[in-house]
């Protein structure tokens, strides 16, 4: 992919960690509307009811996580942040029989498996190129013939991150995936794409 426009300078890791030294919720994602109001919007754009199995990369605190649990048989998700994932586990503890959570750098150590939902939410604008290209292609070949890949960014300046969502969602653009859904505003970019063609919810559905 044509990366242009990514900061080179890899992301310190401490950044996250140094976050969640300062607070329990250091992105607000248990109060503010924005984010239960992304949440919902990004549950009702996928488009199975239920997922058999499913990967969150960056789940933070498990929020929506909690959420994305009641549409999963079976759920990894994962964080940089062994703090972040104490809690999360602890949200997440009603699910334990289904929804396992771990400490992991995901870009580094990437699961093993098939999933047939992968959820990349607020993370790719974190990596340099080569990390970039190297999630997505892992994306690539861990997702289910049937598989969705969701990917959700913000779409304001951060000054300390490599890129924007913008910059993220047009390269996933480029992807070389059948776009199948997606929902933008002025805040937060939303695209789902497929590893295949025929997986909208009306083509699942047998509707077209």
């Amino acid at each position: 992919m044509d990366n242009n426009h990514f900061d080179n300078n890899h992301f310190d890791n401490n950044y996250f960690h140094a976050m969640y030294r300062g607070s329990d919720d250091p992105w607000g994602f248990t109060t503010r509307w924005y984010e239960e109001r992304k949440y919902h919007l990004t549950l009702a754009a996928l488009p199975k009811r239920r997922y058999r199995n499913a990967f969150e990369a960056g789940c933070s605190i498990g929020v929506f996580t909690e959420l994305l649990a009641h549409r999963c048989d079976k759920l990894l998700t994962v964080d940089l942040s062994a703090r972040a994932t104490s809690i999360a586990a602890e949200r997440l503890e009603p699910f334990a029989d289904r929804v396992e959570v771990q400490t992991r750098d995901f870009v580094a150590d990437w699961p093993t498996g098939t999933f047939d939902l992968i959820v990349l939410s607020e993370v790719l604008y974190y990596l340099d190129p080569a990390q970039f290209d190297a999630v997505v292609e892992q994306s690539r070949q861990s997702l289910a013939e049937d598989g969705h890949l969701v990917a959700v960014h913000w779409r304001r300046k951060v000054e300390e991150y490599p890129t924007s969502g913008d910059r993220v969602h047009e390269l996933l653009s480029q992807a070389d995936l059948p776009h199948v859904a997606g929902y933008r505003d002025g805040d937060f970019l939303l695209d789902i794409y497929s590893s295949t063609a025929g997986q909208t919810a009306a083509e699942l559905e047998g509707l077209v």
